[in-house]
């Protein structure tokens, strides 16, 4: 009996033809690609007047220079602007500590305790909302600087400890929460601390890191209140620091140091939103299913 080969057909790999490998919504991509780069642009033009003299700047010169050492030099040894961002990071971060503890025990109050006049007294916490500090910021002067005689952190820092804006998110994120809770704390025989500890900040991580976001970007970004009350150049922050980057050199203003100061006075806050990007872009979410 013979045998036969079965041959198995050979299939010729065909290539697609060149506008089915375009993708379907292809313009969508284009405008995040030109998007990307409009919104990248100012970024990679300021590292590289970071790098130039101000007649490179003046000339629109966009590829990098050979000068970052001498504005570098500049910015961190004679300026010591590392300084100036040291005392920002001081402040930002014991700010921001403080106002998370505040607006947790503030908020844990307005929702879980039973206190007589509670909805008065958050509508005054409200009241300070519509109130930016630009308005109080003579009064409050002469409260911590005339008569307290405060400065350097003590004055940066103690006079927005508080915040309204917390207390309020928290108090909106608590109300979220099921009151089963803490009624099962009650039971299990928590005191308001052990319900706070162990119950609310284990579920509340999300708020707490966008908070954190949103108030160390606030801390580091104060310039009026700093400049009014800080008269040690050692203690300045990097907002207040960046002024001294104005004048540079003693043929006027230097672009190069000064964009070069504010590209790293722009890191901090950056590592920050990167490291709690996640939490931050969870945001205040908070199912009854959690």
């Amino acid at each position: 009996m013979a045998t036969e080969l079965i041959r198995q057909p050979v299939v010729e790999r065909r290539k697609r033809p060149w506008h089915k490998r375009i993708p379907e919504r292809w313009y969508a991509h284009v405008i995040l690609i030109v998007a990307i780069i409009i919104m990248g642009f100012p970024v990679y033009y300021a590292g590289v007047v970071a790098t130039q003299t101000n007649t490179q700047v003046f000339n629109y010169q966009l590829t990098p220079s050979k000068y970052l050492s001498r504005n570098w030099d500049l910015v961190v040894n004679q300026r010591q602007l590392p300084r100036f961002m040291l005392n920002s990071v001081i402040v930002a971060v014991v700010m921001t500590t403080g106002k998370a503890i505040l607006s947790l025990l503030a908020g844990m109050a307005f929702v879980f305790f039973r206190i007589p006049g509670k909805w008065l007294v958050f509508g005054f916490v409200l009241i300070t909302l519509m109130m930016p500090t630009e308005v109080m910021a003579i009064a409050l002067f002469r409260l911590v600087g005339i008569q307290l005689q405060w400065g350097g952190y003590q004055a940066m820092i103690v006079p927005f400890i508080a915040s309204a804006t917390a207390t309020f998110l928290f108090r909106q994120h608590f109300a979220s929460i099921p009151s089963e809770l803490s009624e099962a704390a009650q039971i299990d025989g928590a005191n308001p601390l052990q319900f706070l500890w162990k119950v609310l900040i284990p579920i509340s991580w999300n708020a707490i890191a966008a908070l954190f976001v949103i108030q160390f970007l606030y801390a580091w970004n104060q310039y009026l209140w700093p400049l009014m009350v800080v008269q040690e150049t050692a203690l300045k922050p990097v907002q207040v620091g960046l002024r001294t980057l104005v004048s540079g050199t003693e043929t006027g203003d230097s672009f190069g140091p000064l964009m070069l100061g504010a590209v790293m006075a722009s890191i901090p806050p950056l590592l920050v939103f990167i490291f709690l990007q996640k939490q931050f872009m969870s945001g205040f979410a908070l199912t009854r299913d959690k």
